[in-house]
């Protein structure tokens, strides 16, 4: 499964835990980080002022880890 903006936090953070610490470092708090977000990446994305372009970075960094942890 390929990870886009549109995949709710809650199912990101549960199918691909390692999300959690790369969403930290965005200024993303998330369920695991103690502070409980609803809705999509890209509306987490949004609240915090990224950018469209942002956004795609992230989906796509997300991507290439979620490869890579595959991959281990």
């Amino acid at each position: 499964m390929l990870i886009d903006k549109n995949i709710f936090i809650e199912e990101l953070v549960e199918m691909f835990p390692f999300s959690v610490n790369y969403l930290s470092t965005k200024g993303i708090k998330c369920i695991a980080c103690g502070e409980p977000i609803w809705g999509t990446l890209q509306e987490a994305c949004l609240e915090k002022n990224f950018t469209p372009n942002d956004i795609q970075e992230y989906v796509n960094e997300l991507n290439i880890l979620a490869k890579n942890n595959k991959n281990n």
